[in-house]
């Protein structure tokens, strides 16, 4: 009976109902950003934003639209505002029940709501206008940061201003110099900062 037991236990473990959300470490310029991905809430956009992730896609991409007590926003210029080639845009999942807070990150659009590709923002506070409601469409939350949002402070402290295209823009390109999947019992990469 005993090894029955434990067998049903080690089963029921390996179900998907167990299954820990992904994990994504952004090394950044100024230091790491860890965040979760919640593929069960929005399982479109978590897959999309891992394809892009696992490709290399985002790996040297900056930081472009920094907008203090608002938004950060990355995933689709190169260091010289060069657009970067996307893969097809997705179907919007804001109506997951998930809210745009501070921390979260969103997937950018146009006013089409089927228009999101490769850009994504992370909120500075809690936005919860861009929230899909009843009549309108909103901002899809697929994700959060649960380390570094010191790093995304110091990304807002950077002057802005000199690029007339993109005047939210750092004067200095912060880029992601790489992005990739850890799991979620990775150490945490120590402080790549190189200096304020």
């Amino acid at each position: 009976m005993r090894k029955l037991l434990t067998f049903l236990f080690c089963t029921l473990l390996s179900l998907p109902l167990f299954a820990q959300n992904p994990q994504v470490e952004l090394k950044t310029d100024l230091g790491v950003i860890r965040i979760e991905l919640f593929s069960k809430q929005a399982p479109i956009t978590v897959e999309n934003f891992l394809a892009y992730t696992d490709n290399g896609f985002y790996d040297g991409i900056i930081f472009h639209r920094v907008v203090p007590g608002f938004v950060v926003q990355a995933g689709g210029f190169t260091f010289d505002f060069q657009k970067k080639e996307t893969r097809d845009a997705i179907t919007n999942e804001s109506a997951n029940g998930l809210q745009n807070l501070r921390g979260t990150l969103s997937m950018a659009r146009t006013n089409q709501p089927d228009s999101a590709t490769s850009q994504f923002f992370i909120n500075l506070i809690d936005n919860t206008r861009l929230d899909a409601s009843e009549d309108k469409p909103g901002y899809a939350v697929f994700g959060k940061v649960i380390e570094g949002m010191d790093v995304v402070e110091k990304i807002v402290q950077k002057p802005r201003g000199i690029y007339r295209k993109h005047p939210s823009a750092p004067n200095v390109p912060i880029r992601i110099l790489s992005a990739k999947q850890i799991t979620a019992d990775s150490n945490p990469v120590a402080d790549t900062s190189k200096g304020e």
